[in-house]
């Protein structure tokens, strides 16, 4: 499995969702990448910063608000080490995008040593196993002949398509429960077992907090990073998002209020 050792502290933050849409909550996370420039050794992020990537040639004509969330992912990186993962939103994200900004690209699944600890950090939709019909679209769309018919279609087509793909899911989701959309118990034991730890990070869930689980008579941990939406929000609803601090001491979790 692939391997990443750093020193802490070590910020970690996904789900932000970053869209045409999304101004408070860009404005937010570029708040966010500055400090974390300031106070942090690392970055990770671990998928769905985007709320959809229709490939790295994007980049190259940017929208102005797509333009100003990639200067300051930019400028983190310039001061301290990025990293970028993908999401399944947007898992399109490529080398080119990654060296543009300064960054590099985690792997699907990655072994993090912070001072004495190691992790599991991905992004967490592998873990949802008991969506069958959304493991199936995953499989689908992250295969290199998949992607390459997709990449080669125009800006405009791509735009398209991504909007009936988000369209289809949403509705799909309506008729899903909440059981089905979370991680498998099994899926994640095994993803333990397989890296040999006692503390997994993730993702994708939108369910943020410590989960203690018993793996093969061990007592695990499984962390799950917060979503951000400081734009969608329904009355008496408060800005969401917020990111993880990995330090000696182990992880912690941080809202946008203490940013």
């Amino acid at each position: 499995m692939n391997k990443i050792s750093l020193a802490g502290p070590v910020w970690l933050a996904s789900d932000v969702h970053l869209g045409q849409h999304t101004e408070g909550t860009s404005e937010a996370f570029r708040d966010f990448l500055k400090l974390a420039a300031s106070e942090a050794q690392a970055l990770l992020l671990p998928g769905d910063i985007f709320d959809a990537w229709i490939g790295d040639d994007v980049a190259v004509v940017a929208p102005p608000w797509l333009a100003q969330d990639l200067m300051a992912i930019k400028a983190c990186a310039a001061k301290i080490p990025v990293w970028l993962g993908r999401g399944n939103r947007d898992f399109l994200m490529g080398e080119a995008l990654a060296v543009g900004l300064g960054a590099r690209l985690l792997p699907e699944e990655v072994l993090v040593t912070v001072g004495p600890r190691t992790f599991l950090l991905s992004h967490g939709d592998e873990y949802c196993t008991d969506d069958v019909a959304y493991q199936q679209f995953r499989a689908m769309v992250r295969n290199p002949a998949w992607q390459s018919g997709f990449l080669s279609r125009s800006i405009p087509e791509r735009l398209t398509l991504a909007a009936q793909a988000r369209g289809e899911s949403m509705a799909a989701n309506q008729t899903k429960t909440s059981e089905i959309m979370d991680v498998n118990a099994d899926a994640v034991a095994q993803a333990i077992r397989t890296a040999g730890v006692s503390l997994i990070i993730h993702g994708h869930t939108h369910r943020p907090g410590r989960n203690v689980l018993n793996v093969d008579g061990n007592v695990c941990e499984r962390w799950v990073l917060p979503d951000w939406d400081c734009d969608h929000l329904e009355a008496n609803q408060q800005p969401r998002g917020g990111w993880m601090v990995i330090d000696e001491e182990g992880p912690t979790l941080f809202d946008l209020e203490q940013a």
